[in-house]
């Protein structure tokens, strides 16, 4: 029986890697699928991960229809046995709803992959809806790391620089750092604090006072 799996971490977590990985594995084994994304960081049409490996992908747009898709392209005599759904945190409610009908409706099996929250720390509406939606939600065993080792579980972002917490919940940036919209994985405590990597050595070489009794 074909299932909505959602394999969701933070960035830096090696989803779209695996989302690569995943439509490689099964076009070896004969099957035949297709392949969306949503803003990669390479271009639209295109699903790329951090290590360099990249394929051609279906950009989704805002009105894209996942289920007349499908079904536009099995009417043509295509054979779709999955679709690989990259950056799914982008996807509106209702494309979410159309995989889902994908998945119970035509018994083809949707493999979708992206960041639960914001730089808010907030969910974003398309994580939020495969939440809800997903047969099996898989949190991604590649543990992105925050700048003092600890596992990271939060997305910063970062304004030239300096780390923000307001503003439009999607804005194209990578983790560039010398890039003026720039994001970060940072562990909750340092989130929080808002203590990026490039601000920690700031706040680690201030004066601090010593805990010693004074001689006078």
């Amino acid at each position: 029986m074909a299932e909505l799996i959602y394999y969701c971490g933070t960035m830096d977590s090696g989803k779209s890697t695996l989302a690569l990985q995943t439509e490689h594995n099964h076009a070896t084994r004969g099957r035949r699928g297709l392949v969306y994304t949503r803003q990669d960081r390479a271009g639209a049409g295109i699903l790329s991960s951090r290590l360099g490996l990249e394929t051609a992908a279906i950009e989704v747009t805002e009105d894209l229809d996942f289920h007349r898709d499908v079904v536009n392209a099995l009417s043509h005599g295509e054979r779709v046995d999955f679709l690989i759904c990259d950056e799914a945190q982008f996807y509106t409610p209702a494309q979410v709803e159309q995989l889902a009908v994908i998945v119970d409706n035509l018994d083809i099996d949707v493999f979708a992959f992206g960041i639960l929250a914001d730089f808010r720390t907030r969910l974003f509406p398309g994580s939020m809806r495969l939440v809800e939606l997903a047969d099996r939600i898989q949190a991604l065993q590649v543990e992105a790391l925050c700048w003092c080792g600890s596992r990271a579980t939060h997305n910063a972002r970062t304004v030239d620089g300096i780390m923000v917490v307001e503003g439009e919940q999607v804005v194209v940036g990578d983790t560039d750092s010398d890039a003026v919209v720039a994001y970060e994985v940072l562990c909750r405590r340092h989130h929080m604090r808002r203590v990026t990597s490039r601000t920690s050595h700031t706040q680690h070489m201030s004066p601090q006072p010593l805990p010693f009794a004074s001689n006078d």
